[in-house]
């Protein structure tokens, strides 16, 4: 059994995420959840560990994600001093002072308004429910919205936001026990109020992170710009690694794929030291996708070390037939590859995937405990490696969703019960570095894949995921055409490389299938024809034909093998 001297180290990493929901060219954001993320987790992820001074995690975050939270902070700070419109339309509405008046209007937001967990944040809150009743019963009768009055519209959109509103504010700001308080009958200096928090709310949050990373509590660390799947980028073929049989889009291989991949790691060092004034050591690539030339471009761009998912080790030992590694503790140690100076470190699935999709369900004082005794065995089995890590890696929002009281009670449980823990030692991955006292094991070959599966099969291989491969390559083909004639200037050129970025994020490919819920499939496969024709007006091309038409929806089936969004 391990003793006090050599504890067992554990890595709770919290990734932060959202896609890049803001309009080409600076027009309406098209799906809210950023602010509404910020309001909620990311505020409350931030409380918690600002509560407890021995706590420590590694926050990763997306560099697009930092350029909407400011934005969002900017729109709202002048709407406040100058009354500009806010370019959310949510947001805009709740803000107001006036609210929509044509019926298509009124039903939109009506129906955004119920886009929220009905056990938690609906249903927990007696006024907003009955709201929602009305709403939900205004589906069945439409030509009823004619009857409905601006205080309808106006409770609603306040209730919306009070029920997203995070915990440790709930729990510390009056403004918001006074509003809920009140109940009903919102009026424009209410929603002020509410729209003043939320802006202190957006322009605080990462100034509170980065003075906890300086006061050495929480290690932040970075995802490449837009969030691509860079092993595709670099090599499509690569999918092959893990799905031999794989079906492939056309697309042979993505054109420049190398450059662009160095493109958005730059770019989201660049980003990220502008919002936090400093480089990171470490790197979570998107969805946790690695192949051998990924890590070479980390390792090259500086990286410490990297990240990635069970499967993918597991896959790999197999693949060099390393079975006796596969007897031992294989996954909780950091790994070089070759003889390289990057450092790899692999989620425990179980325990991530607990917390991220079983615990929401349990009592929070006996989730903690569950997890607790999985971490001791962990601690007995390697009790003769003082190396040993589990790094518990999963998404900072959606799962608190499912949770009550937004996960509160079983995350103060989580980091008190870790932090006191005598055999337990909460920690970062680069203070696990600092601390090595062994040789790394080498990974003599790494077989690419993601946390998903330990493949690419949610990104790839499905006939609409291959068909927005295709595309995206039509439009890259494209952009190196008009680069390549010379008549784009600096200004032009750098507009089209950011739009192209856009268009290259992950998020697009992972909802396209039919085992996706059909109206978040829709959104954004809408949302990828805009963006794709957005960056042909910039280079000053037609967009294809293709791009007016339809081309993925999801069934909504979950028992087509759908992943839910909420571990990474």
């Amino acid at each position: 059994m391990s003793g006090k001297g050599n504890p067992l180290k554990v890595v709770l990493c919290w990734h932060m995420h959202q896609p890049d929901y803001r309009g080409p060219d600076d027009s309406d954001y098209q799906l809210p959840w950023v602010y509404l993320h910020a309001i909620k987790d990311y505020s409350d992820m931030a409380a918690h560990l600002e509560k407890n001074p021995a706590a420590r995690a590694v926050v990763n975050f997306a560099p697009v994600l930092l350029e909407q939270l400011a934005d969002y902070a900017g729109q709202v700070q002048s709407w406040l001093q100058t009354g500009e419109r806010i370019r959310d339309p949510l947001l805009a509405a709740l803000a107001g002072p006036g609210l929509p008046v044509d019926r298509r209007s009124r039903r939109e937001l009506i129906k955004a308004c119920q886009r929220a967990n009905e056990k938690h944040l609906i249903n927990h809150y007696s006024a907003f429910q009955r709201l929602i009743e009305l709403a939900s019963w205004l589906e069945t009768h439409p030509e009823s919205i004619r009857y409905l009055n601006d205080q309808y519209l106006a409770d609603l959109l306040v209730w919306y936001h009070l029920a997203w509103m995070g915990e440790s504010v709930r729990q510390n700001d009056l403004r918001i026990q006074s509003l809920q308080k009140k109940r009903r009958g919102y009026d424009s200096d209410d929603r002020r109020r509410l729209v003043e928090l939320i802006g202190e709310i957006l322009s605080g949050l990462i100034e509170r992170y980065r003075r906890l990373a300086e006061s050495g509590r929480v290690e932040l660390s970075v995802t490449p710009y837009a969030h691509p799947i860079i092993p595709l980028m670099l090599d499509i073929q690569s999918a092959r690694e893990a799905m031999p049989d794989v079906q492939l889009p056309e697309l042979e291989s993505y054109p420049g794929g190398e450059s662009r991949a160095r493109w958005h790691i730059r770019k989201g060092l660049e980003v990220f030291e502008q919002f936090f004034g400093f480089r990171p050591e470490g790197c979570w690539p998107a969805e946790g996708a690695v192949s051998t030339d990924t890590l070479r471009l980390l390792e090259e761009e500086g990286f410490r070390w990297a990240a990635s998912g069970q499967q993918v080790l597991h896959n790999s030992l197999t693949a060099v037939g390393d079975s006796a590694a596969l007897d031992k503790n294989w996954l909780h140690l950091p790994y070089r590859f070759n003889e390289g100076r990057l450092n790899c470190f692999f989620r425990d699935d179980g325990l991530s995937d607990l917390i991220g999709f079983k615990y929401a369900d349990w009592h929070g004082d006996d989730a903690v405990s569950n997890l607790i005794h999985h971490l001791e065995n962990i601690a007995d089995a390697c009790a003769d490696e003082p190396d040993s890590v589990v790094s518990i890696i999963m998404d900072g929002e959606n799962a608190w969703e499912y949770y009550p009281h937004n996960g509160c009670y079983f995350l103060t449980a989580l980091y008190a019960r870790l932090a006191e823990h005598p055999r337990l030692e909460l920690t970062t991955f680069s203070d696990c570095l600092r601390q090595l006292k062994n040789h790394r094991p080498a990974l003599p070959k790494l077989v690419a894949g993601s946390w998903v599966y330990g493949t690419f099969s949610t990104w790839i291989g499905d006939p609409d995921k291959n068909r927005a491969w295709d595309m995206l390559g039509d439009a890259k083909d494209a952009f190196d055409r008009a680069v390549a004639s010379g008549r784009l200037d600096a200004q032009t050129l750098a507009r089209a490389e950011l739009q192209l970025a856009t268009c290259e994020g992950s998020d697009w490919f992972w909802w396209f299938g039919d085992y996706n819920p059909g109206d978040t499939v829709s959104d954004f496969e809408r949302l990828f024809r805009r963006q794709l024709t957005h960056l042909y007006e910039i280079l000053g091309e037609p967009p294809p034909s293709y791009l007016y038409q339809v081309f993925a929806f999801g069934s909504g089936d979950p028992a087509r093998g759908g992943v839910m969004k909420s571990s990474i």
